[in-house]
């Protein structure tokens, strides 16, 4: 799994421990975590978007500290698509669901409604003065004017979104942490794309880079291969990815 701490917090602690952790990535091999990827109340819905053959591509435990005081705790308004070599983007769909109550003051999803129509976009790191967390890439030339929407939601809520949809999250504003656990499900009839030459060339060459230092491998890393790494059947035939 892959542990990831706040950039500001991080630096703050002698020792980073619990405390600055504010995502666990990966949980795939985990039997008890991926036991959510499984539920029948997900997979249910999960399958009207992908079909019957259903790969867990990307896994996630979030653990939104409280800010520093940095502004750090915030995500930056960003489409999944960005981080996904395979397509197509309707067979994909991200299941989100609260671990506990989750509203503004704690940062809950921001979502623009209606942009999952629309084209992925130019992705880079939001020029923040408190920093930002490593792969919180945000829509380049993003809009704050744009009508959003705050979904607030209750322990267990779920919610289920396009790879194209603009989201992100504000930053935690209360002493707790926010925890929410999802999946991105994709179908396994899906194809992977070489991303050279568009813009998710930069997002390859970053998590390249980031895999090559975690496991040691000298050789060439595409994004694909990375994904292909990370995916697990949940239900039916693994096919393409």
């Amino acid at each position: 799994m892959m542990i990831m701490r706040d950039v500001a917090i991080a630096k703050s602690e002698f020792l980073p421990d619990q405390k600055a952790v504010t995502k666990v990535q990966d949980y795939q091999e985990d039997e008890e975590l991926f036991r959510y990827c499984r539920l029948p109340q997900i997979v249910k819905y999960v399958e009207c978007f992908t079909g019957p053959n259903i790969m867990a591509m990307h896994t996630m435990l979030i653990n939104k500290p409280p800010d520093a005081g940095k502004k750090t705790s915030r995500h930056p308004m960003h489409q999944d698509l960005h981080y996904f070599p395979f397509r197509p983007a309707d067979k994909i769909v991200c299941a989100w669901t609260a671990m506990e109550r989750i509203d503004r003051s704690n940062g809950c999803l921001v979502v623009l409604p209606g942009t999952h129509e629309s084209s992925l976009k130019q992705h880079d790191y939001p020029e923040w003065e408190g920093g930002v967390n490593a792969l919180y890439h945000g829509v380049r030339d993003y809009d704050p004017s744009l009508p959003r929407v705050h979904l607030v939601m209750e322990k267990g809520d779920t919610v289920f979104f396009h790879p194209l949809l603009i989201h992100g999250s504000g930053m935690n504003r209360t002493p707790g942490f926010r925890k929410a656990i999802s999946c991105h499900y994709a179908s396994s009839d899906c194809e992977y794309i070489d991303v050279k030459g568009t813009s998710q060339e930069n997002i390859e060459k970053e998590v390249a880079q980031i895999a090559r230092r975690r496991h040691g491998v000298e050789s060439e890393v595409s994004l694909k291969d990375i994904w292909q790494f990370r995916a697990k059947l949940v239900q039916g035939v693994r096919t393409n990815l």
